[in-house]
């Protein structure tokens, strides 16, 4: 082998390498949430404080694997309250992989898309997600960013950012304990 094939393997080695760990911490980010499959409940606060946003509501998610364990389904909803779209909000998000990517499609009850990019805290326990795009207008406003924090297998927090119209945001904590 010339010393030029033999450089150029090399540096084909480490491109690839370097491609294979980006797509590790994804893949590990993913499985990380993956855990949290199951039903949880807390208390949502808001800031500033909206109660049309549940202010102070007891909120149930629930988090489900499908599709051969290639989606991670997010539901949400106040306790209590039917399952019924037309008069309800039960915003549903999509966590999925795309390459060497997590991402996010939140299905918001604004009638948008909104799409968001994951990065991982050097901890493992904390991956946040930032605005990518939107598909769906945004006149009343959009969500832009997530972070989700395991903090033990049965308690989680998640912070959820909106934009309302205007760019004024609103901060969402859910405070939330696994119920199975």
């Amino acid at each position: 082998m010339t010393p030029l094939r033999f450089i150029l393997s090399a540096v084909a080695m480490l491109t690839l390498s370097g491609v294979a760990f980006a797509q590790s911490d994804a893949q590990k980010s993913f499985d990380k949430l993956k855990t949290l499959a199951g039903t949880w409940e807390g208390r949502v606060t808001t800031n500033p404080p909206q109660a049309e946003m549940g202010d102070g509501a007891l909120t149930q998610i629930s988090l489900r694997v499908t599709s051969r364990g290639n989606a991670l389904v997010h539901e949400m909803k106040a306790v209590g309250t039917p399952d019924d779209p037309t008069r309800y909000d039960h915003p549903v998000t999509m966590l999925y992989l795309d390459n060497d990517r997590l991402l996010l499609t939140h299905y918001c009850d604004a009638g948008n898309r909104p799409r968001m990019v994951a990065r991982i805290s050097p901890d493992g326990n904390t991956v946040e997600f930032d605005f990518l795009d939107v598909a769906g207008g945004m006149q009343y406003g959009h969500m832009h960013h997530v972070v989700f924090t395991v903090i033990d297998a049965n308690h989680h927090t998640e912070d959820w950012t909106f934009i309302m119209p205007g760019d004024k945001p609103v901060n969402a904590h859910f405070d939330l304990t696994r119920t199975k």
